[in-house]
């Protein structure tokens, strides 16, 4: 299994310190898979963006659909997130 280094919440300043208490407040806590991009704040703070138009914007998708598709790609990829 690959190794990637990690930021704690306790650890992450600045750009990332800011990702990280945007995560915490929408989710109560920070994922690994955002502290797996930590290294690179500005591209986890992209993908954040991205995720949240792809989820919650406009959509012919409802978000109950959004969330199955998100559910079986995972599933087929072996992802556990």
């Amino acid at each position: 299994m690959a190794w990637i280094k990690t930021y704690n919440e306790n650890e992450a300043t600045g750009l990332l310190a800011r990702v990280y208490d945007t995560a915490i407040k929408r989710a109560g806590r920070v994922f690994n898979i955002l502290r797996i991009q930590g290294q690179n704040p500005h591209a986890l703070q992209g993908s954040m963006g991205l995720y949240a138009v792809l989820m919650k914007g406009e959509s012919p998708l409802s978000r109950a659909q959004r969330e199955m598709l998100a559910v079986v790609v995972s599933q087929v990829n072996s992802c556990h997130y």
